[in-house]
């Protein structure tokens, strides 16, 4: 009954792929042989049990050499871990279990004895299925990935293992399957899902020298990949090494759960110590003993973690420690980034400003017309966003581009120009401002043609359509949003205040960023900051927990505590409410566990308790604790395949289902 964190997956998504397959395929088989020793443990100690209880067989007038034998071949189990525990020095439940049979024994209380070791073995198997199912949760992450991959190599074609795999191979991904490599497109033209390595949510046009993630399913047409990066090195086994890390990882709670177990171990035997100097009842002894039941917490604790961390990721939330998730689960504040984070990270048309004597219309046409050969990101978003609306779009005869300015072009006869202020007025035109609502903040782009001033399009990002949805979660819950940006007031007011954060900070440095997150968490408030940007790496390190985006920078990506796969910031909410309900449901079993064992044992030193119902009520509470830590475990659907088509993250699992 008491739960030690799993050991490292040594073979999980790592090359060679056959330990996998190997891994997949014979755990359930150890486990299947497991559960028939098990039951058939307990059921040949029920039977000793009936037979003690009925004197079936009493060859000796003393002892029971049925309920001796049972004692010994049930208890077996138990007696081993509490010595390897004893050994260890560590006080477990194991060790006050097998006083308590023992004792039961001494005093020719078989059918006692029997009854406690029932319920014990009952209980660890049910805390093994448990728990099983809380490893299986994170370890179907690692299943996703093909184990036979197609290779051309010295002109041959063959199917082979992703052991053979090296870089620099070329690895043929025909249509609809999962892509097994990091690499760069060689031949070939179809659109990928990598939703689960980006976020994005539509698939992406992969050409000739894009570059494509293991993990990610090829939709459309076959392709032909050079090989980067296998195994753990590709994108995707980085994510599972960070869920395996977090598997292992132990949370402080963790840490006062063992200390809150072995406590209640001490408190039980020395209760039972004085309740025999007192009374000399062996029996109510022995029942104080049996009655105290610290393992719920010291299994439930970490299960609960496990589940936690398991559901998350269900999410495409990759919480890399248990730790994390406990600290997420007391955040009071949490600090965004505007650009990436709250906003998509590029630029797009967000309003067109046409001047009394022009059109909207004849603003777009003039500028696309203009805009048609650059290749400024603001000119290649006024020119989509203009053949989006079918908007004309006709090839300059001239295009002059002054950096920090803007365009000068001739367009069929015409002079354009498409830039910033100076821009006009170095050519004798004076703009006048355009009134237009505060929540079209952005750049402005001016446009002019033939000495005449048309109006201006205002270029702004895109705020997250789940942004709103976030914040409005993060409200509820009672958790202060601050927005820091290095982006202008105006811009930064017109986004968070159509968001409704809390508090607006722009034209911040990076290390004014970090400064501020600093005071607050000298403050003494916990701090949860959302970046995506190389810039955001120190806060993000700085804040209590850092949630990098997924879409983000490799910097900022490794400097997170968690990372968010799907840049779903609805998503980040969900598992704020993840972490609380966690952390809630750890102090409902700290706090039950409290409340049971002491009244139990008072129960029991009074003499209302045989040992036998003590018994029953110690691992009737333990399973509670452990089945209440249970609810925290992610459900996986039968039958679903891994090369189906994907959706978004969090619409569905991250990996093949169970």
């Amino acid at each position: 009954m008491n739960y030690n964190p799993p050991p490292a997956q040594s073979g999980a998504v790592e090359t060679p792929h056959p330990d996998i397959a190997g891994m997949a395929n014979e755990e359930p088989d150890s486990q299947r042989a497991f559960g028939w020793v098990e039951a058939l443990r307990i059921a040949l100690v029920c039977l000793a049990a009936i037979a003690v209880r009925l004197h079936l067989w009493e060859p000796l007038p003393k002892v029971s050499v049925l309920g001796l034998a049972a004692v010994l071949v049930g208890g077996w189990p138990i007696f081993k871990e509490a010595a390897e525990n004893l050994l260890a020095r560590r006080m477990t439940m194991e060790l006050s279990m097998s006083i308590a049979i023992v004792a039961a024994a001494a005093i020719e209380e078989f059918f006692t004895a029997l009854i406690i070791t029932v319920f014990v073995l009952a209980a660890e198997v049910l805390e093994n299925l448990t728990v099983g199912r809380g490893r299986r949760a994170i370890r179907d992450l690692m299943d996703f990935l093909p184990r036979s991959i197609v290779l051309r190599r010295d002109g041959a074609v063959r199917e082979t293992t992703a052991e053979e795999v090296r870089a620099g191979d070329a690895v043929l991904v025909n249509p609809g399957s999962l892509i097994p490599v990091d690499g760069i497109v060689i031949k070939g033209h179809s659109f990928v899902d990598q939703a689960r390595i980006t976020g994005e949510s539509m698939p992406v046009e992969k050409l000739a020298g894009s570059t494509v993630y293991a993990g990610t399913i090829n939709q459309s047409g076959a392709l032909e990949i050079k090989t980067e990066r296998i195994g753990r090195d590709t994108s995707y086994g980085r994510i599972i090494e960070a869920v395996e890390q977090a598997e292992r990882s132990r949370a402080p709670v963790e840490r006062l759960a063992d200390r809150l177990a072995g406590y209640l171990v001490y408190f039980a035997l020395a209760a039972a110590f004085l309740t025999f100097v007192v009374g000399r009842d062996i029996r109510s002894t022995i029942a104080v003993v049996i009655v105290a039941g610290a393992c719920g917490i010291a299994a439930g604790t970490p299960l609960a973690l496990l589940g936690g961390i398991g559901r998350a990721a269900r999410l495409g939330a990759i919480i890399k420690g248990g730790r994390y998730l406990e600290t997420l689960g007391q955040v009071n504040t949490v600090v965004l980034d505007k650009t990436g984070t709250l906003t998509f990270g590029r630029a797009e048309v967000q309003a067109v400003l046409p001047a009394p004597d022009a059109t909207e219309k004849e603003i777009l046409e003039t500028a696309a017309s203009a805009e048609m050969r650059s290749e400024h990101p603001l000119g290649k978003a006024i020119v989509a966003y203009a053949v989006a609306g079918g908007v004309l779009v006709n090839e300059p005869e001239r295009f002059d581009y002054t950096p920090g300015r803007g365009i000068a072009a001739s367009v069929n006869g015409s002079r354009i120009l498409v830039g910033n202020r100076a821009l006009l007025v170095a050519h004798g035109i004076e703009p006048f401002e355009i009134a237009h609502p505060a929540a079209h903040a952005g750049s402005q782009v001016l446009v002019a043609r033939d000495g005449h001033f048309l109006g201006a399009i205002i270029m702004g990002d895109t705020v997250r359509p789940e942004a709103q949805r976030a914040i409005a979660s993060l409200d509820h819950m009672g958790i202060r949003s601050i927005l820091l940006t290095g982006d202008s007031k105006a811009v930064a007011n017109a986004v968070g205040g159509r968001l409704g954060i809390n508090q607006i900070e722009a034209e911040l440095l990076p290390e004014a960023k970090l400064a501020r997150i600093k005071r607050l968490v000298a403050d003494g408030l916990v701090v949860a900051m959302v970046g995506d940007g190389i810039n955001d790496a120190p806060a993000l390190a700085e804040a209590n927990v850092g949630v990098a985006m997924g879409s983000g920078t490799e910097v900022a990506r490794e400097s997170g505590d968690v990372l968010l796969l799907g840049n779903d910031l609805a998503r980040f909410a969900e598992t704020l409410q993840i972490a609380r309900w966690t952390r809630r449901i750890i102090w409902q079993n700290f706090g039950g566990t409290i409340v049971v064992d002491v009244a139990g044992i008072a129960l029991a030193a009074a003499g209302l308790l045989n040992p036998a119902l003590a018994a029953f009520i110690h691992v009737a509470s333990e399973m509670t604790f452990i089945l209440n830590s249970a609810r925290l475990l992610p459900r996986f659907e039968r039958g679903a395949h891994a090369g189906q088509n994907s959706t978004k993250m969090g619409e569905r699992p991250l990996a093949k289902a169970a």
